[in-house]
């Protein structure tokens, strides 16, 4: 199995590149000129993918194939008392720039809407939020001229005291989406409401792909094993909204999130780098049945936590572990 490992968003091995930088509607507030406030989110927006695109480029020669983008790379983008602005125009080139870096050189890019894009949600307005949230996320990715391969992975949401209640209130919710961006949602396991087995069942009812994270599973879980579940969840890789856009003789992976706790007080949140024994275990568990696979690392270190685990793994070259470069291994069953 060819496992390749990404990171999210922020590096910690390149400095001064955050694609993160914001501005708060306050501040834009404090800006008499309407206008002129309008251009410093543009210039701030320009210069977070210019960010991103450095990023990428560090990426490329340190050998790294998956990458989540950042969710914020456009300050204030879908706010509502800026619903009459577009900065798509003015950030076309850069925008522009990033996808074609991502297309000569073959990476998996992805975002990760923030957790308050909630299709289970009762509310109306919430409601409505979380589908501007993702029209403005498929926007950016078609900017980039990215085809329906780059996804968008979220959350089923809450369960508003009635769990059954609120997955199909997203299944429901799901199928009024546009189709461009039905075909880019990838659904994903959390680590307090909707686990494994739940998440699956949706994914199975829509023709969702699903995210498995392995580190979400440990703290919620029925007793099953993260690989017991894994034939199903590979099968929804298999899904046309799954497949949209890739080519037949290059399918797209299945792909799962991994992390460590950080604490045995704190389980849920991520430590700093990631244990490479209980992924390992997982990924031997899986081999024999999963050509290849993409794994998102999700530590605190970001690309550093990337290059720790490859330099753990390295040392599992007698056990079934062979080293391709610096973020990709092949796991021999």
């Amino acid at each position: 199995m060819l496992v390749r490992f990404g990171y999210v968003a922020m590096s910690v091995l390149v400095e001064n590149a955050s694609p993160s930088r914001t501005m708060t509607m306050a501040s834009f507030k404090k800006i008499d000129d309407r206008q002129a406030a309008i251009r410093k989110l543009e210039r701030i927006a320009a210069e977070n993918l210019h960010n991103t695109l450095r990023l990428l480029r560090h990426n490329r020669g340190s050998h790294i194939h998956v990458y989540r983008f950042s969710s914020k790379l456009i300050p204030l983008a879908t706010h509502e008392d800026l619903s009459d602005w577009d900065p798509f125009p003015a950030l076309k080139s850069d925008f522009a720039a990033i996808g074609e870096f991502v297309k000569e050189n073959q990476m998996r890019v992805s975002f990760h809407p923030d957790h308050f894009t909630v299709l289970s949600t009762p509310r109306e307005e919430v409601l409505r939020n979380s589908i501007k949230d993702l029209r403005h996320h498929v926007r950016m990715l078609d900017a980039m001229g990215l085809n329906a391969t780059a996804k968008n992975n979220i959350h089923i949401g809450g369960a508003y005291g009635d769990k059954p209640s609120a997955a199909l209130r997203f299944e429901e919710n799901f199928m009024k989406l546009d189709k461009d961006i039905q075909e880019r949602i990838t659904l994903e396991n959390d680590d307090k409401t909707f686990n494994v087995p739940e998440t699956l069942a949706v994914c199975e009812h829509l023709g969702l792909p699903m995210v498995l994270d392995i580190h979400h599973q440990w703290v919620n879980n029925e007793g099953e094993k993260p690989w017991e579940l894994w034939p199903n969840i590979l099968k929804t890789w298999t899904s046309p909204l799954a497949q949209a856009d890739s080519p037949a003789d290059r399918p797209l992976p299945p792909k799962i999130h991994v992390s460590s706790p950080k604490s045995e007080k704190d389980p849920r949140g991520h430590a700093d780098g990631v244990e490479v024994e209980p992924l390992l275990d997982f990924l031997r568990h899986i081999a024999a049945g999963t050509p290849a696979l993409d794994v998102m690392i999700e530590a605190k270190r970001k690309d550093e936590a990337l290059v720790q685990l490859m330099q753990k793994l390295a040392f599992y070259h007698e056990e079934g572990v062979e080293w391709v470069d610096e973020s990709t291994v092949i796991i021999h069953p």
